[in-house]
């Protein structure tokens, strides 16, 4: 220190470098904090797009219960089953829906009958086919009425318009009195790929409470 700096001199220098000591930390306060104001944006970001992907598979679920329903009963079962497995639920429906009349197997004339008649009339148009983010699925139920002893007709594109492969399928269906009987291995032919299960079949006497005791033995 040259001899001629006098007490005063030193006070307003070493002031000066007091004074400067708070804005260097500041600023390297503000630049830690932008740091992890960035982090936490980063990973806010992050989480936001995990959430996203968690739900492209219909809810976070890994079973998927699907279904055509006529008159509700194979509805009802197909809610029990995914209720009690906490799955995802897909109503297979068509672009031109059956109303009561063309439901009606008494009359030769309705729209099921003719169709029951000529084969050719079986090929029918769905409102939509897959269902959504249908490759995250590892177990599809598919439910669905017994007609003239066979699979609900309606049920047949959504097997053969789908890529099983990689999947456990159980087919069910509801009927007053006939068996699955085929059904189950004729839908299996027509998809073509993945594992498909024997059937079971409910009758309108089956309770919300035995459908989901067999829907959650399906897991065990």
């Amino acid at each position: 220190m040259p001899a001629s700096l006098d007490r005063r001199e030193l006070v307003k220098i070493l002031g000066g470098v007091l004074a400067a000591l708070p804005v260097s930390n500041m600023l390297a306060g503000c630049s830690n904090n932008a740091t992890a104001g960035s982090s936490a944006a980063d990973s806010a970001g992050n989480s936001s797009e995990s959430d996203a992907a968690a739900s492209n598979s219909g809810n976070g679920s890994k079973t998927l219960v699907a279904f055509f329903s006529a008159t509700g009963h194979t509805h009802a079962v197909a809610q029990a089953a995914a209720d009690a497995l906490d799955a995802d639920l897909f109503e297979i429906t068509l672009a031109a829906p059956y109303g009561n009349e063309d439901l009606d197997y008494n009359n030769p004339d309705s729209r099921v009958s003719k169709e029951h008649e000529d084969e050719s009339l079986r090929t029918l148009e769905l409102a939509r086919t897959t269902p959504e983010h249908f490759e995250n699925y590892d177990t599809v139920l598919l439910g669905y009425p017994i007609w003239w002893g066979i699979s609900a007709w309606p049920t047949n594109d959504f097997a053969s318009g789908n890529d099983f492969t990689g999947k456990r399928v159980v087919p069910f269906c509801t009927s007053a009195s006939s068996p699955i009987g085929q059904s189950g291995s004729n839908s299996a032919e027509l998809a073509g790929t993945g594992t498909w299960e024997e059937g079971t079949r409910f009758p309108s006497s089956t309770s919300a409470d035995e459908v989901a005791d067999w829907a959650v033995s399906l897991s065990q």
